[in-house]
Formats: C-alpha cells, structure tokens, sequence
C-alpha cells in the first residue's frame, strides 16, 4: 500500500475510491472497504481510500481528540484490508470551506473513479452538506457506480465510532470490542514506574496512554499482553494509583502472570478484555496486596 498526503498526487485513473474517516476501523468500517476494495479487484481496477488526519471536528470545532486507534494503527489496519492508495489529508480551511458539490467535482476530475463506496451516514462538504444521497444521485453525471454499505446492527444497535466512544468511556469493555470486532488495545513503551509492585509481589510493566486516545475509567482491567509475538495473561491499572501516591499523572500498570523477564524499553500491545473493578484507594498495601491477588483471580487462565 502507497501512502499520499495530497489529493493532487494522483496515481492512475479508473479507480476504485473508498471515503470516510474510518475511526476505530470497526465492522461496519472493514464491510464499507472490503465492497470498494473487491470491486476493483473484480475489475482489474486498483483502490484507493481517501481520509483525513483528524477528524473534521476536532479541527472545526477545536475539540479534543478522543480516537480509538492511533494514526500507525489505523494505518495497518487499512493496509490489511488490500487498499492500493492510502491518502490521508490534512482538513484544513479551504476543505472546510469547500461545498460539497465542488468537492465531488474535484474527486471525480482528480481521480475519474470508476467506483465510490462509502457508508450509509457518510457527510461531506461545507456544514456536512454532501451525503451518501448526493453521491448517488450524482453517478450518472459523472459515470461512476455508487456503493453504499448500510449500517451494521448488533443487539439493534448502530455500529458506529460514537457508540464505541461510549461504551470506551463508560468502561464497557465488552460491547465495545464486540461492536469493534477485536479487543479494543493500546501500545507503548515499557518505561520506568514507582517500583511498588516487586516490592508487594507484583511487578508491573508500565506504559503512557496514547495522546489522543479515548480514554477508559480509572480502573482494573483484565488483559491480554503481547511481547515479542508472545502473549500472557494480566491485569492492568489504569490510573494514578492513589494508594501509594498523591502523583496526578496517570499510568497504565500491567501485572503479567507468570512473567518474570526485564522488558524495560520493550513495545508491548495491551489488549483490554473487560474491566473488573473501578481503581480503589487502600488503607494499607496490605490491603492493596490482598485485592491484587483477588483481581488475578478473575482471569480465566
């Protein structure tokens, strides 16, 4: 897959565009580009996705960033899925500026797609007036053929990125990784911590949260852990850890079962499995010590 960062860097004609932010790469995401990327590859046609950096509102409406992958993991993800031409734009003001007919125009002239595929609820434009409607009402005239993947339902709800968002920040887990269709994950360095866990029999590998992620309760969540292609079984505080300190910067603190190797400097992927209980100040390490051993036994290992 080739990476582009303008539109104006067009690769060949006759293409197979895919369009949308794609935020969390989800199953109703991975169904919208699979139908572009197999009909090019019917079609001896190559594919290309079209997305931005940010997310339009982040930059129009100065929120901050709460993704579900960063931009590598995204990346990656769309890679896997067989997309020839990555573009990923920079939404900036003359985009925003843009309506959405001139928009399409300057796909359609840039690219001369033989094929748009986007998702039922895909806007685009000045004030999000451009819709999957538009697109399709616009192929004749400009002689492509419109794809538009419909919502995925699960329990008769809407997969989108908001209802993973939702269930991330309420902490459940669960719906969150079966409306993803993986276990939602973070990666990161193993960096120095406070050195408590060896000294209560609970080493812990620690990470950052990713910048920009969405971010789950404080709390105790059982994970699975992969280093070096290898995976074990833990449990990960997300949190300042009030019992030892009065510090605000919060950690994500993995103890690994059964592991017992120095992976300081380390790239390790944290895949959350569901959470088990909210973070808890203890009067005593004691106390702490004690609950540890009750939260690793709720794995199933």
């Amino acid at each position: 897959m080739e990476i582009l960062n303008d539109l104006k860097q067009q690769k060949t004609d006759n293409l197979s565009l895919i369009l949308g932010f794609f935020d969390g790469l989800h199953t109703g995401h991975r169904e919208v580009i699979r139908t572009g990327v197999q009909f090019a590859k019917n079609n001896g046609f190559k594919s290309a996705l079209i997305t931005f950096r940010d997310a339009p509102a982040v930059i129009l409406k100065n929120k901050p960033a709460q993704y579900i992958l960063t931009t590598r993991e995204k990346i990656q993800k769309i890679e896997e899925l067989g997309v020839d031409y990555l573009y990923i734009i920079n939404f900036d003001e003359t985009l925003a500026r843009m309506t959405a007919s001139d928009y399409l125009k300057m796909l359609v002239e840039n690219f001369k797609p033989k094929a748009i595929t986007t998702g039922d609820n895909h806007f685009f434009g000045n004030n999000r007036t451009g819709s999957a409607d538009y697109i399709d009402l616009m192929k004749n005239e400009y002689g492509y053929e419109y794809f538009r993947v419909n919502s995925i339902k699960f329990e008769d709800k809407i997969v989108s990125s908001t209802s993973i968002r939702n269930a991330l920040i309420e902490g459940d887990i669960n719906t969150a990784n079966l409306l993803l269709g993986y276990r939602f994950y973070i990666k990161g360095d193993v960096v120095q911590g406070r050195h408590l866990g060896r000294t209560i029999g609970f080493k812990t590998a620690n990470i950052n949260y990713p910048e920009n992620i969405v971010k789950i309760p404080d709390g105790v969540y059982a994970v699975e852990v992969e280093i070096n292609n290898e995976k074990y079984m833990g449990i990960a505080n997300y949190g300042s850890n009030p019992t030892v300190t009065k510090d605000a910067k919060k950690l994500t603190e993995v103890h690994l079962v059964n592991f017992d190797k120095d992976i300081y400097g380390e790239t390790i992927k944290v895949d959350f499995l569901k959470k088990i209980r909210d973070e808890q100040q203890f009067k005593s390490l004691t106390d702490l010590k004690e609950q540890i051993t009750k939260d690793i036994k709720c794995l199933k290992l």
